[in-house]
């Protein structure tokens, strides 16, 4: 089998924090390896709506920070954040604004047509992005005084790329009301993500409380050992099984078309084949078109296949005489989450008998094969 890694993995089955755990290794103090982040900063919040317009204020528009007030109102209200040039957060309204009135930032104005502003409420109030990636984390609601008939709801959010965010399942608050305020409340974040964040809303009025979120990152003076020590058996695991774990391209080489109508893959997870490509005798590379010239069959967890349409046939031309076909595929589980725990716990015993220099393989070998054993592929390319 011909294979070139394309593209590396950028992240592993297991994180430092994991297998420091596994392998009881903490050398710092408690203070030395907690960090304290404030998602949503202490103190008074009011209630944070989203402000929908119809038109939009014209010249430089308004930016956030501005007061915004209604010329037959009165009625005045804070930006928070831009959205659009016609949707906006904005925070401490201090009435019904009228319909069809002019807003205006003392500066720009926006004529609104009979229905607008409108203003809905919501989870508003966004704290800021806190990197958990590869550690433990708590998360704090620390709720001071609720203001009359006010409410607080508040639950954490988690994001790959701290732009698209996703309610963490179980992740709410219970809501603080004038009966449970003044008191702290926590929860631990178990997720895979690299950010996490807060996110509350604050009804009828305004109440005092902030959100933090307490990080774990546990250090050691071998920590990038560590860290090379997880590479390592995570490929150790991927050799033993002939898996590729998680997200990674490779190019796959041939030395001709086969005689049936399908080209197995290597690797398993199957999650797209970017191109297949073909040289002939002078070295022209020829790119063959995907749903007409070849289909992919993913198959899970198995090997994937390239497979010729019905009535379709291999190139016909001669080919190259050093790896001519060349098979550009992506493979693996795309997240940690999803890799198998039996998996993950070869990956951190094979970890554990590196860092042991192998003065505890006679042990651990055997428990690895035993949870490898039904996530071997048996496929020979």
């Amino acid at each position: 089998m011909k294979v070139q890694l394309y593209t590396a993995p950028t992240i592993e089955p297991i994180t430092l924090a994991e297998l420091k755990t596994h392998l009881r290794l903490d050398s710092e103090t408690l203070a030395g390896n907690l960090t304290t982040s404030q998602s949503i900063l202490p103190g008074s919040h009011g209630i944070h709506e989203l402000m929908t317009l119809d038109v939009a204020p014209g010249g430089d528009g308004w930016a956030a920070g501005d007061t915004i007030t209604g010329q037959s109102s009165a009625q005045t209200c804070v930006v928070v954040q831009v959205l659009t040039t016609k949707t906006y957060l904005v925070r401490d309204r201090s009435g019904d604004f009228t319909p069809g009135e002019i807003l205006s930032n003392g500066t720009v104005t926006a004529d609104q047509g009979a229905a607008y502003p409108t203003f809905a409420t919501g989870y508003y109030l966004l704290g800021a992005a806190v990197d958990v990636l590869g550690k433990q984390a708590i998360v704090n609601l620390n709720a001071g005084a609720v203001g009359a008939g006010g409410t607080v709801d508040a639950k954490i959010q988690e994001s790959d790329d701290g732009t698209t965010w996703t309610d963490v399942t179980g992740g709410a608050f219970t809501q603080v009301t004038a009966d449970n305020d003044n008191a702290i409340q926590e929860k631990a974040y178990g997720g895979t993500k690299q950010y996490i964040r807060v996110a509350a809303k604050v009804l009828t009025a305004a109440s005092e409380f902030g959100a933090d979120v307490i990080v774990n990152a546990a250090t050691t003076a071998e920590d990038d050992d560590l860290t090379d020590l997880i590479i390592d058996a995570r490929a150790y695991v991927e050799a033993v099984t002939g898996r590729a774990l998680l997200t990674q391209t490779w190019d796959y080489y041939l030395e001709d078309w086969p005689n049936g109508n399908a080209i197995v893959l290597p690797f398993g997870n199957l999650q797209s084949v970017t191109s297949v490509s073909w040289k002939d005798t002078d070295g022209t590379e020829t790119t063959l078109t995907a749903a007409t010239d070849y289909l992919v069959e993913t198959n899970g967890n198995q090997c994937g296949r390239v497979v010729l349409p019905f009535s379709g046939s291999w190139p016909s031309g001669d080919l190259y005489p050093v790896n001519p076909i060349k098979i550009r595929f992506v493979c693996g589980w795309t997240t940690a989450a999803l890799v198998p725990k039996n998996i993950k716990r070869a990956v951190k015993f094979a970890a554990e008998d590196a860092y042991y220099h192998g003065d505890r393989s006679e042990v651990l070998k055997p428990v690895i094969d035993r949870l490898l054993a039904s996530w071997r592929l048996w496929e020979e390319f």
